[in-house]
């Protein structure tokens, strides 16, 4: 269960789309940068008051975010005989949207055009919005991991890491192999997308139990299963995590938990994993 202030968090956060019609729910996009930078443009100090329609933005902003996320995992999972390059690097993705998801759910947001990075929290009924310089080594790719990793809910969870680069395992350093590494190579005869194969491929990593998490490993590029495997079990991690912080009582969630576009078959279920310690290979 998340924290009982991060929970109450979220729940203030989404409050005022309780019962907003979802049709209407998802703003325009850079509606959240937008509404940030007049509130950097404005601010007298490092810490300023925000009113509770900028607050609902970081909802919105992380679910639109998700399903990036539930998106990007489907195309990985239908990529993955026809590109390992793009399943590889499509699954990746799909791992990083759903931290930037998690950590706008925690109220973060790196205003790339104002070089700063914002926080925002519920205190005594006011919400705050901290404001900081973005620092040399705040890339989005890293600073967003390390806002939910250092977060209490998820430091001592092996699915959630800093995102470092060099390590043998790593989310960044496999990311890094399969965008800018030369001469990779790897481009077998090219298949069509297939439903069939993506409902059987969605099935089978859905029933895989884990003994640890499958961080990606750049040697074994390009290692797709393990980089849809950590995948899949982050974007269901999101949803649960948002679903015991909501309830069933937010209409905007219960509309948006399932995107229409998804396919019938992709029900967000995992096998919970029994943690070992032990790493192994996970699909054949």
């Amino acid at each position: 269960m998340p924290a009982d202030t991060t929970s109450q968090q979220i729940e203030t956060m989404f409050s005022r789309l309780r019962r907003k019609k979802a049709a209407y729910a998802i703003p325009a996009p850079g509606t959240l940068a937008a509404k940030l930078a007049s509130v950097v443009e404005t601010a007298s100090s490092e810490s300023t008051i925000i009113d509770a329609p900028t607050l609902a933005l970081f909802a919105t902003a992380s679910v639109e975010m998700w399903h990036r996320s539930v998106h990007s995992f489907l195309v990985s999972a239908s990529l993955t005989k026809a590109s390992p390059l793009w399943a590889s690097v499509s699954g990746y993705y799909s791992s990083h949207y759903s931290i930037r998801a998690f950590a706008h759910l925690l109220g973060y947001f790196q205003l790339q055009s104002r070089r700063k990075i914002l926080q925002v929290e519920v205190n005594c009924g006011q919400y705050i919005c901290h404001i900081h310089r973005k620092q040399g080594g705040d890339r989005e790719h890293k600073f967003y991991w390390k806002a939910v990793k250092n977060h209490a809910r998820f430091a001592a969870d092996p699915f959630f890491t800093k995102n470092e680069e060099g390590q043998p395992r790593s989310d960044g350093g496999h990311r890094s192999k399969a965008n800018y590494i030369d001469h990779i190579n790897q481009f077998p005869m090219f298949e069509t997308l297939d439903e069939v194969y993506l409902k059987a491929r969605v099935e089978k990593i859905a029933g895989v139990e884990l003994s640890d998490a499958p961080i990606p490993t750049s040697d074994s590029y390009p290692d797709t299963d393990n980089v849809q495997l950590i995948a899949y079990h982050r974007m269901v991690k999101f949803r649960k995590f948002v679903d015991e912080a909501l309830g069933n009582t937010n209409q905007f969630w219960k509309t948006h938990r399932k995107p229409k576009w998804c396919p019938h078959f992709l029900d967000f279920q995992i096998v919970e994993p029994i943690y070992t310690g032990i790493y192994k290979e996970h699909l054949s």
